[in-house]
């Protein structure tokens, strides 16, 4: 069945500290009213393959924004404005759950929103989405591989006038958000003991999650621009996402097809 086309494009938001920042939004064709779903991209930054999951959520009913975490670096190509946060070590907590909060509030305000928020994020991103789930006002979440929710105990001591950055592990007992987590087994970051631990932590705290684990695939295997991209555990895996969020937020509106192809 062909899809309909979606409405998309970068548009400026306020973010952390009412800055302007940008973001990517697509919307799915109609007046809805439709679920929003916040996009937090990965370390690489804000590139085309999340430009690319941000139309699938709107292709699947959910009107999605994808903030740009990286936006104060600029102006100029994502992957060169990615770099300079990179080499800054990225960016802080604070910082990203403000841009992040500015995006849920940008859709909630919106004549075509239903209210209902969820949130998704790849590696840094699903860590970020972790933290989300504790600190900000969501109704799901989805963590797709997420490092550092558990922090590696032997990492050196930050320097001074580094980046603070929490432990997301030690915010769980905040959670109210739905988590649903994706992983692969030949990942290492998060390895498979760092996903036993973090379902523990979640269980003894009495959460509504729910952990997918792949045999044969690695970090980033939703990527298909990336060598570790594997195609049935992407395509399984998207299910369970898009099952939890109709769970969750509720159904989508259904998507329409173009009036060529009824």
């Amino acid at each position: 069945m062909p899809h309909p086309a979606v409405t998309s494009g970068t548009i400026q938001i306020h973010g952390h500290n009412g800055d302007q920042i940008e973001a990517y939004m697509a919307k799915p064709p109609g007046d809805g009213p439709f679920p929003g779903v916040v996009l937090i991209h990965h370390m690489p930054g804000w590139d085309e393959w999340c430009c690319e999951a941000t139309r699938k959520l709107a292709h699947h009913g959910y009107a999605a924004i994808a903030p740009h975490l990286f936006s104060r670096f600029g102006p100029g190509q994502p992957d060169d404005i990615a770099a300079k946060a990179r080499a800054a070590g990225g960016v802080g907590d604070e910082q990203v759950m403000g841009d992040v909060k500015g995006a849920a509030d940008f859709l909630r305000t919106q004549s075509f929103s239903t209210g209902k928020m969820g949130v998704i994020g790849f590696c840094s991103g699903g860590r970020q989405t972790y933290l989300a789930a504790c600190l900000l006002d969501f109704d799901a979440a989805v963590d797709c591989w997420g490092g550092g929710v558990i922090p590696d105990p032997n990492a050196a001591t930050p320097a001074p006038g580094a980046l603070v950055r929490m432990s997301p592990i030690e915010q769980t007992d905040k959670m109210q958000a739905p988590l649903l987590g994706i992983f692969g087994n030949d990942d290492r970051n998060p390895d498979p003991e760092q996903v036993n631990n973090t379902e523990a932590e979640l269980k003894r705290l009495g959460k509504t999650y729910e952990f997918h684990r792949y045999d044969g695939a690695g970090h980033g295997f939703f990527a298909v621009d990336r060598p570790g991209y594997r195609s049935e555990q992407a395509t399984d895996a998207w299910t369970k996402v898009f099952a939890w969020y109709e769970k969750h937020l509720g159904a989508p509106s259904p998507v329409l097809e173009p009036a060529a192809a009824r």
